[in-house]
Parts: structure tokens; sequence; C-alpha cells
């Protein structure tokens, strides 16, 4: 069972269970319901009950919470499907723009490249914020040097050219032990690649290439938990839901050392870690009275979906605006 899994059984009991892997090369997990087209029934509830298929993938860090919003949902509506795949953020803006999918989560925005795939398809779509995310490094629990790291040492680590002369903890800090150094972190296909290596080597994709990459942080936290110097890098949720394995490093970016929380990052004091968590549905696919219905559920509900799933919720200026950006989106559809 993943992360994902653990989190989302402990969050809601439903009728479906919406089963997420994040393996590397990306998978699709489905909340299984429902039937083909979308169609309005005869709903003794509030809302009419519907029935279709809702089709996500992209983020693993994001991912989680798509499928929270999809356990949940099936409670209201049972006959819809939402399957939620992780191929990364990037591997999920392609397959967005190649029209495979409904929505992309993403961990960091679209890139220029990756508008330009889904103007070629005639996909439009709407960028939605819909949580906050603390990416956090984290440690072996025998880790006793390492309580915090400045992201001039995370740099020395991870830089592009490292290969072969930082192995050694003590090569990053002198006062540090002559531990081996051993680096696990996303696959070059995540948006937690993209952000961490813009942010700590100065470009996106900049990074060196001896580590231990993979898409599922599952497997990032059983590295770093099995070697006494293991280092790595993943989304808040995934500490959360592995402190007992694993210790989280304090930042210091030039104001002191910091540790990653919900509070540290709505306040902006956790710098330069904290990000932005996106899903971008398409305006076509929002036009699907199952997609809509969705968009509207997990919206309306977005910061209980958040704080239930372990998530970092938005403030109440970012809540307004993700409520703005969901009527521009019904607007194109």
């Amino acid at each position: 069972m993943t992360s994902g899994q653990r989190r989302l059984s402990a969050v809601a009991t439903a009728a479906v269970v919406v089963a997420l892997s994040a393996a590397c090369g990306g998978t699709n997990t489905t909340t299984p319901a429902g039937e083909g087209t979308a169609t309005a029934s005869q709903g003794t509830g509030a809302a009419a009950e519907l029935a279709g298929q809702v089709k996500a993938d992209g983020s693993s860090t994001v991912a989680p919470l798509t499928s929270a919003a999809a356990e949940f949902f099936s409670e209201e509506q049972p006959k819809i499907n939402v399957t939620v795949g992780t191929s990364g953020t990037g591997g999920g803006f392609e397959k967005f723009c190649n029209g495979e999918t409904d929505i992309a989560d993403a961990s960091r925005p679209i890139k220029d490249e990756e508008k330009a795939a889904c103007e070629a398809k005639g996909i439009k779509f709407t960028e939605l914020t819909v949580a906050t995310d603390a990416l956090t490094v984290v440690v072996n629990k025998e880790n006793t040097w390492a309580k915090c790291l400045t992201t001039d040492q995370l740099k020395k680590m991870w830089e592009p050219g490292a290969e072969g002369k930082v192995t050694s903890w003590k090569q990053v800090d002198a006062k540090f032990p002559d531990e081996p150094l051993k680096l696990f972190g996303p696959g070059t296909d995540s948006g937690t690649f993209d952000y961490f290596t813009d942010e700590i080597n100065g470009e996106e994709g900049a990074s060196r290439k001896d580590y231990s990459p993979s898409e599922d942080d599952n497997v990032i936290v059983q590295g770093v938990e099995g070697s006494k110097g293991g280092l790595g890098y993943f989304g808040f949720t995934y500490f959360e839901e592995n402190a007992d394995k694993l210790m989280a490093v304090q930042i210091d970016s030039g104001k002191g050392c910091v540790a990653p929380s919900a509070a540290t990052a709505q306040d902006g004091t956790y710098t330069p870690l904290a990000r932005p968590l996106f899903i971008y549905p398409s305006a076509a696919a929002a036009k699907r009275p199952e997609v809509a219905a969705f968009l509207d559920y997990f919206i309306t509900n977005n910061n209980k979906i958040a704080t239930d799933a372990k998530y970092i919720p938005l403030n109440s200026e970012q809540q307004a605006k993700l409520k703005t950006d969901l009527a521009t989106l019904k607007s194109q559809a």
C-alpha cells in the first residue's frame, strides 16, 4: 500500500476506494463506479445523479489530493469514475495536451512549450491553485548533524558537476562527519524536481546526475530510511506520512533556520521551498456534467479536502481567487 492509499483510507470511508499508485513511468488508478458517458438520472438528492468518467494525471505530489477529492465526491456521485494517474507533472501535461485526460495535476506552472502543445491541439484550460506545499528536505533518523542546512549547502550537494566530487557529508561542511552522502529525489518528469532545481541550483532541470531518481515518493522514503547518510526531498504531505521514519531538515535561506510546516508555508517564512500546487482542467472537459460536478465539489470543499488529506490549505485570499478562476473556466466552457 502506498502512502497515498494509507492517507486516503484515513480521511474518508466511501462506497468506493481510490487506489493510488505512484509507480515510476506513470499509472492510472480508478474510483470504480459508474458507466459510459454522463447522463442525468432521476436523483433523489439535492442534485441529479450523474454517471461518467473523469480522468486526471500528473504530479505524484498533487495526486493524493485529487484522489481524496474523488473519494469524498463518490459519496455524492457514486456513478462517476474518477481516475488519477501519476506520470509526473511533465508526463501529465503531455497526456493532457494530447487530449487524453480532463485534468492535469501539477506541482509547478505549465511551461511555454506545454502551452504551445495544448494550443496546437485546441485545448483551452484554466490554472487552479488548490493547495500550498512546503517542499521538504529529509534525512535519516540517525543523522545528528544536519538539523538545519543552508541553501548554499544544498546547492553544493545537488548542483551539476558535483558528481564524484561531493560524495561525503564532510565535503559539504567540514563540521559534518565523513559519512557517505546518498542522494534520492524525484525523476526529471517531476514538477518537484523542476521546482527544487530552479530554487536551489538556479536553473530548472540543472542537477547532478548520480542520484537515485524515482517518480514514486515512497521509493525516496525507503532510500533515505535505509541509508544513514541519505538525503532526499518531496512534498510536505509525504513527510507527514513518514515522520516516524525520517527527519525533516530546517532550511536557512539567509534569515535563519525555518522548519517546513503549514504555518511557515502560508506566512512566507519557509523560503524558497514553499510553493503552490495546481490542477489544470480543460474547458472542453468542463462542459461535461460529470467533470463540472467534480470540479464544483473539489473547489467548493477545497480547504476541507486539503485539511483532511493533510495538505496545507489555501488562505482566504487564495480561496477567493480559486473560486474566481473556476468561474473563468466555466465562462470558457
